[in-house]
């Protein structure tokens, strides 16, 4: 679980735009750019070239 003050100023590396947790997978979602962010042992890992391609059906 990711602390909620610390989801308040999270954004997306790329367009800047707000950040989704979804507490199931612990991943952080972009809807703008498409893409997800994996959380790792409670660290959002926010590098651009992390990021996921969001697709159907996934995460």
């Amino acid at each position: 679980m990711i602390d909620p003050e610390l989801l308040k100023i999270l954004a997306c590396p790329v367009c800047k735009g707000d950040l989704e947790y979804r507490e199931e997978k612990d991943i952080l979602v972009c809807r703008k750019c498409r893409v997800f962010y994996e959380i790792r042992e409670g660290i959002p890992v926010l590098l651009p070239d992390s990021a996921k391609p969001l697709e159907e059906g996934s995460p």
